[in-house]
């Protein structure tokens, strides 16, 4: 967390506000949460508060799913954009290459971070940008190695392109969604409509905040990512979550969203990058 974070939480959750107006007295009960939250900055990671914040606007609001038209929006999209790329892909002088660019692309499909996004824009910064920090060599071959891969997922819509990625592994794959609905990340019931369960198995990692907080994770997770051969984290809000692991393990696919995590990791903001922190 940085003092940073708090303007970003104030910037999504003034949008939720403006969606899902509260009465005088909730909006009240509201901003006081939401400052005891802040002081909890250095207690609680940035995924636990955002957990917190989440919660307790789904109990104002008494909304489950507050991002559910934009998450069935993104699945939708993105399997247009999945048809338009397969047969693209498996034309590919690299297909691999090609479906780890794009899987990289889905990850801008993030309304905890965005307003709105062009997804096919970024398909094209994506396919012609050098990779800030570029271990996909090295992915490749731990992929080739692996007999069990276990897969964090990330956003509805995004996961579309995971599974295109996914296609080209041939391999065991565990693909790991939150609990609960957590602004637009991806749930069983999204990672299903996506077709992720036509190529692998789909499990929860037993908590629902927008990231993977091991500390928080249930067992049966836990046993999964003991037990894998490698790890490919998408997304910022997972390496938020796994931030101090070094894994030699462990991979992050994802496009570097904000000034926090651009200095942590060295590298520019929107900028993409394929990272192993053993290297």
């Amino acid at each position: 967390m940085d003092h940073r974070c708090i303007q970003c939480f104030d910037k999504t959750y003034t949008r939720l506000l403006d969606r899902f107006p509260l009465s005088p007295s909730q909006e009240i009960v509201f901003a006081e949460f939401f400052n005891i939250q802040m002081k909890k900055i250095g207690e609680l990671s940035s995924p636990e508060i955002q957990r917190n914040l989440f919660f307790k606007l789904r109990e104002l609001t008494g909304i489950f799913d507050i991002y559910a038209d934009e998450k069935r929006e993104s699945n939708e999209k993105a399997l247009a954009l999945y048809d338009e790329w397969l047969p693209k892909v498996k034309d590919s002088d690299d297909p691999f290459m090609l479906a780890l660019r794009l899987a990289i692309a889905g990850n801008i499909m993030d309304y905890g971070a965005n307003i709105s996004f062009n997804v096919d824009e970024t398909i094209l910064q994506v396919l012609k940008a050098d990779f800030a920090i570029d271990h996909s060599e090295k992915l490749r071959e731990k992929i080739a190695a692996a007999e069990k891969i276990l897969y964090l997922g990330d956003n509805a819509g995004e996961i579309v392109f995971d599974r295109l990625f996914i296609e080209q592994f041939e391999k065991k794959v565990v693909f790991a969604v939150k609990n609960a609905p957590i602004l637009n990340d991806v749930t069983f019931e999204d990672a299903r409509k996506s077709g992720i369960d036509r190529v692998a198995e789909i499990i929860s990692n037993g908590y629902d905040a927008p990231s993977t907080v091991l500390y928080k994770c249930s067992h049966e997770f836990r046993k999964h990512y003991d037990e894998a051969d490698l790890i490919i984290s998408k997304g910022q809000g997972n390496f938020e979550g796994l931030i101090h692991e070094k894994n030699p393990r462990l991979f992050f696919l994802l496009m570097v969203k904000c000034d926090v995590i651009a200095e942590h990791i060295h590298a520019p903001k929107k900028s993409f990058i394929v990272y192993n922190p053993e290297e």
